[in-house]
């Protein structure tokens, strides 16, 4: 298992803008995902850690640990049927397409998810930093069903705010810390335009079909699957000539150095350490 120490996080990136294709990952016939690492964008995903565009259609990963981060499934509302979720909290239910779920892990807790029988989960797995001074706090988690998710509309286009806030409207707040998750979606010769401050940064990640961002400094097209970063932007205005689906995090960067072992993001490898006996020994809980 790889542990990557990150001191860029420390700091101020040195880029403004970064872009990566993120890599694939398959695994048997019931998983298959493209992977985003923060490793890959240069300090600008913070305070994301990890981002998996994902589709499920079989147990794939069975019970685990995390611990130091919050685990986050965002359900896309093309999913069909229900995405099982138990973990150590106590917190046993299904997701349905459109749901959000946070599980802030912290200082350890047992998660297990996978689709149910017959079901196709589309959705984001995301790996969320915590703060230093929340890492050892008790894990909670909460799930935020598709229907109370308010719907902003645009010019031929709306978009589900998720948590966050835009266009002086609030959804449901992050845990711990400031981040903003908007679902896009543009028709034909649709525009959408976020504000926010020039102290967050953004990450996008192009779902389906094509279209084109525009910032403060710069500007791309966005093809599926080729996530961007940046920063030090105001408004971030979406087109698209032919349609298409995009998701926007915004948030404050943590700016704090990380250890991150697989499922576990600690201020070192000790910490790490620590959490991975806690584990073995059984002290993180148990969904069984």
């Amino acid at each position: 298992m790889t542990t990557q120490l990150i001191d860029k996080l420390a700091g101020v990136p040195c880029e403004t803008h970064a872009q990566s294709d993120g890599r694939k990952i398959t695994i048997g016939d019931g998983f298959a995902a493209q992977s985003y690492q923060h490793a890959d964008f240069g300090g600008l995903m913070d305070p994301l850690i990890m981002v998996d565009h994902f589709v499920m259609t079989k147990p794939t990963f069975g019970t685990h640990a995390h611990a130091g981060l919050s685990a986050v499934t965002v359900m896309f509302e093309d999913s069909e049927g229900a995405f099982h979720n138990r973990d150590s909290v106590g917190n046993d239910l299904d997701l349905a397409p459109g749901d959000l779920y946070w599980f802030k892990a912290a200082k350890g807790a047992i998660h297990n998810e996978a689709p149910r029988p017959g079901a196709r989960t589309h959705a984001l797995q995301v790996f969320v930093n915590l703060p230093t001074d929340h890492r050892h706090d008790a894990p909670s988690a909460f799930h935020l069903k598709a229907q109370d998710i308010p719907k902003l509309t645009g010019d031929r286009s709306t978009a589900r705010l998720i948590l966050g806030q835009s266009h002086e409207i609030a959804g449901q707040a992050a845990p711990d810390l400031s981040l903003t998750l908007l679902d896009i979606s543009l028709q034909s010769d649709g525009t959408f335009t976020h504000h926010g401050t020039p102290d967050e940064h953004a990450w996008i990640l192009p779902i389906k079909g094509t279209s084109s961002v525009t910032w403060n400094a710069g500007a791309t097209e966005l093809q599926p699957g080729k996530a961007v970063a940046f920063a030090g932007a105001t408004d971030i205005a979406f087109s698209s000539e032919r349609g298409a689906h995009v998701v926007l995090f915004r948030g404050h960067p943590l700016r704090q150095a990380f250890v991150q072992r697989g499922p576990y993001a600690m201020g070192n490898a000790a910490e790490l350490d620590a959490v991975e006996a806690a584990y073995r020994d059984g002290r993180l809980g148990s969904i069984d």
